[in-house]
């Protein structure tokens, strides 16, 4: 057998056999730890500005994770919550991005967000749902996340 006609032969089993578990990882029951990640119940805690957490905050652009809220200083440096959890398909993977403007991105599927919740764009042919806005309330330096 030629190079050429072997190639061709296992050509669709080599490529099967790398792409099946990246097709697999994609499924809707496969959050990041094998569980579909939901809401939190009630959201309310605060952040310590003056904190090594806090500090995460000092920069426009800048966020922190937190019982599963994304907290960031937007462009603009305002404070600003969002859900954690993507509306697409509940995985736990929403950052905030410093591009457009400033949005809440999940880069597990490429679902964006404005900063006030809702969808910039359509994923996978699902319709486009909000993520959940926090409430912040700032106090010298501690900030409080609710609901």
């Amino acid at each position: 057998m030629k190079r050429k006609e072997f190639l061709r032969s296992v050509g669709a089993s080599a490529a099967f056999a790398v792409l099946y578990p990246c097709l697999g990882s994609c499924s809707k029951d496969d959050a990041t730890d094998g569980t579909i990640v939901k809401e939190p119940e009630e959201v309310n805690f605060t952040v310590d500005l003056n904190s090594d957490e806090g500090k995460k905050l000092e920069k426009n652009g800048g966020f922190l994770l937190k019982n599963l809220v994304v907290v960031a200083k937007n462009l603009e440096g305002e404070f600003v919550a969002a859900s954690q959890v993507c509306s697409h398909q509940q995985y736990d993977q929403v950052r905030f991005v410093p591009i457009e403007g400033g949005i809440f991105h999940c880069d597990v599927h490429g679902s964006k967000f404005s900063q006030n919740g809702s969808p910039l764009n359509q994923v996978q042919g699902d319709p486009a749902r909000p993520i959940k806005i926090y409430n912040i309330q700032r106090e010298g330096d501690i900030l409080t996340i609710t609901e």
